[in-house]
């Protein structure tokens, strides 16, 4: 029998795929987004965010002998690893850089953006880290780093439930500001993952007796 986390990852990966799809069939029909637009924005800015993501999973990963602990970090793994290609991939098809001088998280003013920082050179974990919602803060990475334990396992489902909120606000506005196919799939596909994480996350978090 397949768990309740089991097919939240099953899900996303299978959400992952579609879009891939959907993007090659797109892509043959329809003019590539722009350097300036929100696709593209929303591209740079996601891969960044859940590059952050990845680095705290792996964190809790190795700090953590809990199961349900250790098996949600791999589902955050590997289904953001495999966004961030699908986002790298979208790039390349529309002719863009992963690297550009327009700042981070501008595709989104007007639409809950915490402000803009410029970024430059390819996406990393730390870079707009200010203005992106929801990102750790490098202190907050350095905490998770030397934490063990229960007390690993606390601040990681802190940190993560903000940080997929933070996700779940850039996805719905970008939902609010594209009509292209593929790229509406899979903000709809992290609004609805993530939002089922942040209750397990949440539920796990108050099993420790802890609160977001």
């Amino acid at each position: 029998m397949i768990n309740s986390r089991s097919r939240l990852v099953l899900v996303a990966l299978v959400s992952c795929v579609v879009t891939a799809v959907v993007m090659v069939l797109v892509n043959g029909r329809s003019a590539p987004p722009g350097d300036a637009s929100a696709e593209a924005g929303f591209a740079r800015d996601m891969a960044v965010h859940h590059a952050q993501a990845v680095e705290m999973s792996f964190a809790v990963r190795d700090a953590s002998s809990d199961a349900r602990i250790r098996g949600l970090s791999y589902d955050i793994i590997t289904t953001q690893t495999a966004q961030r290609g699908i986002f790298m991939g979208w790039l390349q098809q529309w002719g863009l850089s992963q690297a550009t001088s327009r700042p981070s998280m501008a595709w989104m003013a007007g639409h809950g953006a915490h402000g803009a920082a410029a970024t430059t050179g390819a996406p990393s974990a730390t870079a707009g880290a200010a203005a992106m919602p929801g990102m750790a803060t490098p202190e907050e990475l350095k905490r998770l780093q030397a934490a063990k334990g229960k007390d690993a396992e606390v601040l990681f489902l802190q940190l993560m439930i903000r940080h997929h909120q933070g996700g779940v606000q850039m996805a719905k506005a970008l939902l609010k500001l594209s009509n292209r196919e593929e790229v509406r799939t899979m903000a709809q596909s992290i609004v609805d993952t993530q939002d089922a994480e942040i209750s397990y996350m949440t539920e796990l978090l108050t099993a420790r007796g802890a609160k977001p």
